[in-house]
């Protein structure tokens, strides 16, 4: 694969990938950038107007402000909430990369910046035998890490980029989202522990917003990121802009 662009992974299900994903196309976009976005894959889609939808990818679109989800924004819709291989089994569909690769070499040659969001963690099965990790290898991305700030999450960053250097995935960083407004000791002590051990830079603390409506928790967080001098940085880190 060819194309400039970022595979934003998590340490698990739950961790808000797709909140700092859309948070970061609209930061991009809002900058000037034309940024693509890509939910490869996603179980647990609902049903509008008469067919799936996935309102991960869906999100993420009006994040980078594109007008639609189409096949190469979310190549892969599957009904049940449950791993994708298993929710593809159970529906008869088989989980090609060929055709993932295909729709993100589509949209690089569209876009100056693809944004591309997985689906649970790295050893997340797709089909067979192929993990996420595989994926990411497939199209030639760098790694962007979002980890949850509570207890265990030391544990779990460091697994996460110690198995993606160990299968030569480039991890451009590590975010710590959904950070809380009045830290524990646990949430005080993770990210020096994560920046010293993790061996890839902590490149961001994004905080917890509250809210059920997702499109403005992303236009708030957005704003945050624009006001915070480091996110040059985050942007530079993750090849967004020079």
């Amino acid at each position: 694969m060819t194309g400039k662009g970022i595979f934003i992974t998590g340490t698990d299900t739950g961790v808000g990938k797709t909140i700092a994903a859309a948070a970061l196309a609209r930061l991009l976009h809002e900058r000037g950038v034309k940024v693509g976005v890509m939910k490869p894959v996603t179980s647990g889609c609902c049903e509008k107007h008469g067919r799936l939808v996935s309102e991960d990818a869906e999100l993420l679109a009006w994040g980078a402000g594109v007008d639609s989800v189409d096949a190469g924004v979310a190549p892969y819709l599957l009904r049940e909430s449950i791993a994708p291989v298993e929710a593809a089994g159970r529906e008869g569909v088989r989980i090609e990369f060929q055709y993932i690769g295909e729709a993100f070499s589509r949209l690089a040659s569209c876009f100056d910046f693809v944004i591309v969001e997985g689906a649970g963690g790295l050893m997340v099965p797709l089909d067979g035998e192929l993990l996420i990790a595989d994926l990411v290898i497939h199209l030639s991305l760098p790694l962007l890490v979002i980890v949850r700030p509570n207890l265990g999450t030391v544990n779990q960053t460091l697994l996460t980029c110690f198995a993606a250097r160990q299968l030569g995935i480039a991890v451009s960083g590590v975010i710590i989202n959904n950070y809380p407004e009045q830290p524990g000791i646990a949430e005080q002590t993770a990210p020096l522990l994560i920046a010293s051990l993790a061996g890839s830079p902590l490149l961001g603390i994004f905080p917890h917003l509250e809210g059920d409506d997702q499109r403005k928790i992303v236009t708030e967080l957005a704003a945050r990121l624009s006001d915070d001098p480091t996110t040059k940085i985050l942007l530079q880190k993750i090849g967004a802009i020079d």
